[in-house]
């Protein structure tokens, strides 16, 4: 069972798709992800990339963020995403796009403060949406993009060189990265 952990919408149980086309954020993980977080959420403009059933925009939202955009390329994943915005009561700040998640990053002209990133593993995507992130420069100074992968080496640390701060965290067989930008514009 997925639900909101804390917040405005703390208990609300969230829908799933019924086959196995997405891969769900595990609880450990979800909360590990916010604690890392926990006190940039309030007024952040959120990107949840692969968005699946929306639970980490709608965590984010939930927990104060401004306003949330989720990037799903499936209309099955979007529905359910739309169905979890209206149990949370949330649909007012969330906007969905169905789209591939490359396509988006490459003709947004928004930038914000947290980008989170769950794509499927083993296809590579986790280090290319490190390397779009980065040149189509939608992270906002000081900004943090939190990419899920399934091993630290999904995203090889040439890339996470790149960033101002670096770190990864290991919860079951998920790894999430942590990538901050610097405060300087052109970090």
């Amino acid at each position: 069972m997925m639900r909101i952990i804390t917040g405005k919408a703390r208990g609300t149980r969230l829908y799933t798709l019924p086959t196995d086309d997405t891969r769900p954020t595990t609880e450990m993980a979800k909360e590990g992800i916010f604690s890392a977080v926990q006190f940039e959420l309030v007024g952040a403009e959120v990107l949840d990339l692969f968005s699946g059933t929306g639970q980490l925009a709608l965590e984010a939202l939930s927990r104060g963020a401004k306003s949330a955009v989720c990037v799903e390329n499936s209309r099955k994943a979007a529905e359910i995403i739309r169905k979890n915005a209206a149990a949370t009561k949330l649909e007012a700040d969330l906007h969905l796009v169905v789209s591939d998640a490359f396509a988006y990053l490459k003709n947004t002209t928004a930038r914000f403060n947290l980008i989170f990133a769950d794509p499927p593993y083993g296809q590579g995507l986790a280090e290319k949406v490190v390397e779009k992130v980065l040149e189509y420069d939608v992270l906002k100074p000081g900004g943090a993009l939190l990419v899920e992968a399934e091993g630290e080496e999904s995203v090889p640390r040439h890339l996470w060189e790149k960033f101002a701060f670096s770190k990864s965290y290991h919860y079951g067989k998920t790894y999430v990265l942590l990538l901050r930008k610097g405060e300087e514009e052109n970090a």
